[in-house]
């Protein structure tokens, strides 16, 4: 494994890029914009370097999303694939993770690939996927790293390019308001803008085409919030049957975790979604700085950033919430 440290290392992702043609691109599983504004810039990088290149994620760009692939070249692998469909390929990027558990059943298919695997990631528990790995936590996300890159390459930026870069840096940064952002998340922004990014008609789509499915759901999320400690610790969840009631896609739960930490007086937000297969998400906010999301999400097999995690549990709802509660409740007590 060799762990990127920047600028320099960058010549060594460049060297990788130089040295094979066939690319096959992935992220986590439920990917966000991060993941997939990154993919898709990068791959319009590569092809713009003469490469052939494929983006193949587990799981589908939530509709939400669409906005950011309209050409609909990110694939989805087939359920069951039991041998990768991209054919032969030289070399396997993984963006915005890098643990196993968060590629789904992509995992195994990279796991025996003989190709060369790079991970390009800003998350702090970056080390588990064996390969080149280029991290850096004090990014504000995964798309910072490649815009910075492409910098780096000299090559100019499309439209499209700057689109799916912004999104990706104004979501994880929460707009620009999480402490992430610094005078450089500007100037890269700035950037962006001038290349043809187009904030107002970005943030539109992100925030402003909301469902009736998803305003049923988000009703029934805010019912079931507890609060604890004083008022320190918010908590609610999601069920199966919520979406059926509603309507809603499983999707639609994106940011709803944001609502319980928004309450004044919250320190920690915790957020539950059951899912149909016996699984349970888990995500976690904070703005304490004596804890930590990501080392809470580790101890479950997942990760994330100091305010920012989540993991997937095997169990019920009512057991992960016994489980996640307890350690987050020690947490904070400490």
């Amino acid at each position: 494994m060799m762990t990127g440290r920047f600028p320099h290392a960058w010549q060594e992702l460049r060297s990788i890029i130089d040295r094979h043609q066939r690319f096959v691109l992935t992220s986590h599983v439920r990917p966000d914009c991060d993941a997939l504004g990154s993919e898709l810039a990068m791959a319009d990088l590569l092809e713009r370097l003469g490469k052939e290149v494929r983006i193949v994620n587990a799981d589908a760009v939530p509709a939400r999303l669409a906005f950011l692939d309209p050409q609909q070249r990110i694939e989805v692998l087939p359920a069951g694939a039991a041998e990768p469909p991209w054919g032969q390929v030289d070399v396997i990027m993984v963006l915005d993770t890098g643990a196993w558990g968060q590629l789904g059943p992509m995992a195994d298919l990279i796991r025996r690939t003989p190709a060369q695997v790079v991970v390009l990631d800003h998350h702090a528990n970056v080390g588990e996927i064996d390969g080149a790995v280029f991290q850096d936590e004090r990014a504000e996300a995964t798309g910072r790293l490649v815009a910075d890159f492409i910098e780096f390459l000299g090559v100019p930026l499309s439209a499209a390019m700057a689109t799916a870069l912004f999104t990706a840096i104004a979501t994880d940064t929460g707009w620009f308001r999480f402490s992430s952002t610094r005078s450089s998340t500007y100037r890269v922004a700035a950037g962006l803008i001038d290349a043809g990014a187009r904030p107002p008609d970005i943030y539109r789509q992100l925030y402003e085409r909301d469902s009736l499915s998803r305003a049923k759901l988000r009703g029934l999320v805010l019912e079931r919030l507890t609060l604890e400690l004083d008022g320190r610790l918010a908590h609610t969840c999601v069920h199966c049957a919520d979406f059926a009631a509603t309507g809603a896609r499983r999707s639609e739960t994106e940011d709803f975790i944001n609502m319980a930490l928004a309450i004044e007086g919250t320190a920690v937000a915790v957020m539950l979604t059951e899912y149909p297969a016996g699984t349970v998400k888990v995500s976690l906010r904070c703005r304490d700085a004596t804890v930590d999301c990501s080392q809470i999400a580790a101890l479950f097999g997942g990760g994330g950033h100091k305010a920012a995690a989540g993991a997937t549990l095997a169990g019920d709802l009512d057991q992960a919430r016994h489980r996640v509660l307890s350690v987050v409740r020690q947490a904070m007590e400490r």
